[in-house]
């Protein structure tokens, strides 16, 4: 199932499913640690004794406020006469997710309303362990385990803090607290451990006939107590009004920094590139890995996620975020490209946002020989993209600590991967991750890895390593017109 509308800042990650459920949150890292695994975190209103979760008889409309990485989401209900608008955001420095919600009355009538949310979290991607309770000093709700700390609290009309709630045990033929809400009235239970969940409630004051009220929910995450303490009292100093907007001009700041000349291209069109580069800024983290997907759904059948950096996928991706203007976004991919490419010059199948070896089925034997389990055209391609990166903004004082292990290193390697004989690389993985071979794609990869290389050597003064690059890339090139292009079917082959 797809993630519509996920917000985040670099380190802090939300995912939201087609009914609005948060389903994954990941801290510290775009990617890792998924905190909630897939588990459906439940949103529901109460309402004249009448209930309804999400997932049931509302009318959902998931969207983005304009230029922001805010969200606007309209949610009616006919049948309890209510619509819910609500805006979620991620703060662009602290890791606060924020949700305000604004509850009108559709009908001709007082309403006594309740609005309910369900957390359920595995934290550090276990669920053996948690401890939920509630927390008097603060006035919040709480889940921690060892250096993981998630604060959840309220905001409405001048008053801050959680007063109906209630933890327990989910998992082993229990449901969880969510079960609890459906009646209006939590037991307030203060603390549990284990496998466990939350569910606290809002309990607004009677809404006039066609009238709103409006609050705001959080969720604090933090590696320690202190952490999170400090930054639910910044919200309260801060007030949550000023949080939100606060964001909203963070955002509205970065999109349009470069004030980019669209002449005359539809709005349509616009605005669907302003959007790609939020949402492609949301699966980017802080410390430079760019990250393929983040959605745990797929864990349910590979027991595995897209949650990994594929060089590839992250030079293209820097590429796009290089041409768009967002050089501080991607100096930051490259520097991690650089603390993680081996010492002689390859990259691996994928790597963890951490930068650690990820998940990977490409072996290191076949047919009882060892291989390079690699896919060339991934370290090929980094160069490519480092090159154009640096034709763009010219930063040299950024480049010169990398020209060593992004340039000279992985074209030595590339130069040395070879058969002598043809001219064209080794065998390796294709970019689909399907076949062993030598490959169009990644033959053509190599030489434009090679030439990127060439022309860094050439403005290094390196004389002797620019001819070795562009020699080798030139008989690469020849050597992929002879043997990888088809005269019959007049085309090259895969």
């Amino acid at each position: 199932m797809p993630r519509d509308i996920p917000v985040g800042n670099g380190t802090l990650l939300i995912g939201f499913d087609k009914h609005y459920y948060i389903r994954d949150l990941y801290f510290p890292y775009v990617g890792k640690e998924n905190h909630v695994l897939g588990n459906e975190c439940k949103f529901g209103v109460w309402a004249d004794g009448q209930f309804a979760w999400m997932h049931e008889d509302w009318e959902r409309d998931l969207h983005y406020l304009d230029d922001t990485m805010v969200t606007e989401v309209m949610l009616t209900n006919q049948r309890l006469g209510l619509r819910l608008v609500c805006n979620d955001a991620v703060d662009f420095y602290e890791n606060i997710y924020l949700r305000k919600i604004t509850v009108h009355n559709l009908t001709d009538r007082p309403r006594e309303v309740r609005v309910f949310f369900h957390h359920s979290f595995n934290i550090a991607e276990s669920d053996v362990g948690d401890t939920a309770l509630f927390d008097p000093k603060i006035g919040c709700v709480m889940h921690y385990k060892s250096d993981r700390y998630f604060l959840i609290n309220f905001y409405n009309d001048d008053h801050f803090g959680v007063d109906h709630f209630a933890t327990g045990k989910k998992g082993g033929g229990l449901e969880g607290t969510w079960r609890d809400a459906e009646d209006g009235v939590l037991e307030m239970h203060p603390i549990a451990q284990g496998s466990v969940d939350s569910t606290i409630a809002m309990h607004l004051k009677t809404i006039p006939p066609k009238a709103s009220d409006d609050f705001y929910y959080w969720i604090i995450v933090g590696k320690t107590y202190g952490e999170v303490a400090n930054h639910n009292t910044f919200v309260r100093q801060y007030n949550p009004d000023r949080v939100l907007k606060r964001i909203i001009d963070y955002w509205r700041l970065w999109i349009k920094k470069e004030q980019t000349n669209f002449d005359e291209l539809p709005e349509s069109i616009v605005t669907l590139y302003k959007r790609s580069l939020l949402t492609v800024r949301t699966q980017i983290d802080n410390e430079g890995a760019i990250i393929a997907a983040n959605d745990s759904d797929i864990t349910a059948q590979g027991r595995d996620t897209y949650s990994y950096m594929w060089p590839r996928d992250g030079a293209f991706v820097a590429y796009a975020m290089d041409m768009a203007g967002y050089a501080s976004v991607t100096r930051k991919f490259f520097d991690f490209c650089a603390r993680v490419i081996k010492t002689n010059g390859y990259f691996l199948h994928k790597y963890n946002p951490n930068g650690t070896v990820a998940s990977s089925w490409h072996p290191w034997v076949k047919d009882g020989r060892t291989q390079l389990p690699i896919q060339e055209d991934e370290t090929a391609l980094v160069v490519w993209s480092l090159w154009h990166h640096f034709q763009k903004y010219h930063d040299l004082e950024f480049i010169r600590p990398l020209y060593g292990p992004l340039v000279i290193r992985t074209a030595d390697f590339m130069c040395h991967f070879r058969n002598e004989k043809t001219g064209l690389p080794h065998p390796s993985y294709d970019l689909w991750e399907e076949r062993h071979g030598i490959l169009t794609f990644t033959t053509a990869a190599v030489i434009a890895g090679l030439r990127a290389a060439a022309k860094f050597a050439e403005a290094f003064g390196e004389t002797e390593k620019t001819i070795k690059y562009r020699d080798v890339a030139d008989t690469m090139k020849t050597a992929m017109d002879t043997h990888l292009y088809s005269e019959e079917k007049k085309r090259f082959a895969r």
